[in-house]
């Protein structure tokens, strides 16, 4: 994985480069001491992963990452633990708190390898899709999740319903436990093909597939109750032809 630094204190920055100098599967491409010097290399080449100090001059490392259009992986390193929450609320790989015992180093890049490797599986599906429809059926498709410090695979003709529940949403999964993820709908909805699934409620997404009955103003799966909201009836009328 390409790889990049950034921190504003000399002797962090050296030692998450000797750390990754260790590690064959990473390349350093480029390291700072100001996360702005950053953006013409993250705009001009392809960076995999981000190793990224929070508390530096002009702008932190999580407001930086923020302003990103297209993110690579990153992983936070700093020694103020209590941005811990807000780090993995914008998908952070992991968060490192100084000083960074190396084995603890190594599991953090491993997952992101992990991650890495997923999504280059999950662009290669998309890619096959795009290029030949016939080539992958729906029921082969997926889509991969966060939920805790895990990134889960999921085949869109497993997922039953979707449920929301405040800041998170329960993936109903058949045969298998729900899966919670910290999503809005929006960004679920981005993921999901729109001729398969269809948001019914403000805190329901169904799989149309998955539907065994209605009942009035519910719809009925693995005998449980969704119901239909009223401003989402009609197009869910029309979808299913009545």
């Amino acid at each position: 994985m390409r790889c990049i630094i950034i921190d504003d204190e000399p002797l962090a920055l050296g030692i998450i480069k000797s750390y990754c100098e260790d590690i064959d599967t990473l390349e350093i491409v480029g390291t700072f001491m100001n996360a702005l010097e950053a953006i013409p290399l993250l705009s001009d080449a392809q960076v995999d992963l981000v190793f990224s100090d929070i508390e530096m001059p002009q702008i932190n490392g999580i407001d930086f990452i923020k302003t990103l259009d297209h993110k690579p992986l990153f992983i936070f390193t700093t020694a103020y633990s209590q941005y811990a929450l807000e780090g993995f609320e914008i998908n952070a790989v992991d968060y490192l708190v100084k000083p960074i015992p190396f084995p603890r180093f190594v599991k953090a890049v491993n997952r992101a390898k992990e991650i890495y490797e997923l999504k280059k599986v999950n662009k290669a599906s998309i890619s096959e899709i795009q290029s030949d429809h016939t080539a992958v059926p729906v029921t082969d498709q997926f889509i991969f999740i966060k939920s805790d410090y895990d990134t889960i695979k999921i085949k869109l003709k497993d997922i039953r319903y979707i449920q929301g529940l405040k800041d998170y949403l329960k993936i109903h999964v058949s045969k298998e436990k729900p899966v919670l993820t910290l999503m809005t709908f929006r960004d679920i909805q981005s993921k999901l093909p729109d001729d398969q699934f269809l948001r019914v409620h403000r805190s329901y997404i169904v799989n149309v597939n998955s539907i065994n009955s209605i009942q009035r103003s519910k719809i009925i799966i693995d005998g449980v109750r969704i119901p239909i909201g009223d401003s989402y009836k009609n197009d869910f009328l029309k979808r299913i032809g009545m």
